[in-house]
């Protein structure tokens, strides 16, 4: 699917861009081009699901300032089609909420928040050193996602015999302080 930015070099007079997801999968790019304009388009996200429709919409050139911070109580991960709009610092920002890294793209705060994706609690963290992890990990069953992390879902399986499934959820990432940890969750 065609990025954002690489999008905005080929085409002029880009006035909107409209990412639409269908239940967390990016379905189109929609770009709106007017000959007349001249200035930083709109970036609109829909996420359609079976409960509701969730929006976030900004324009390309809002900056933010993020804060970060080691995890909290909870954490967020962004919908898919807030995920393709490049819109990270902006979330930070908006939501009042600090982010773990500058890549990792997952968030955290001391209180739940109504948030545009997932929302998880952190029950633990675990340093990602084999003996820390092994103890916890091994012959495990967990849904996994990695977020700046050196090694992907199926090598993780594989080493670490985990299964797909169960109540708890893996998040493998990189921290501010380039610590690479497991954020272990459930759902909320």
């Amino acid at each position: 699917m065609l990025d954002v930015t690489v999008g905005l070099k080929e085409l002029n007079h880009v006035s909107e861009i409209h990412i639409i997801a269908i239940n967390n999968e990016v379905k189109e790019l929609l770009w709106l081009l007017d000959k007349e304009f001249d200035g930083s388009p709109a970036i609109k996200t829909i996420n359609f699901n079976k409960k509701d429709t969730i929006t976030f919409d900004f324009n390309f050139t809002d900056e933010a300032i993020t804060q970060y911070s080691l995890p909290k109580i909870y954490l967020y991960e962004p919908n898919a089609a807030i995920m393709k709009s490049g819109g990270f610092n902006l979330i930070s920002n908006r939501f009042r909420i600090d982010k773990l890294h500058k890549h990792s793209h997952l968030y955290t705060s001391e209180d739940l928040i109504n948030f545009p994706g997932r929302c998880f609690r952190i029950i633990r963290t675990i340093p990602y050193h084999k003996k820390d992890v092994k103890s916890y990990l091994l012959k495990r069953k967990a849904n996994i996602t990695t977020r700046n992390f050196t090694e992907n879902v199926s090598s993780l399986k594989k080493r670490w015999k985990i299964s797909d499934g169960g109540m708890d959820y893996l998040f493998f990432t990189t921290l501010e302080n380039n610590e690479k940890v497991i954020l272990v969750c459930v759902k909320v």
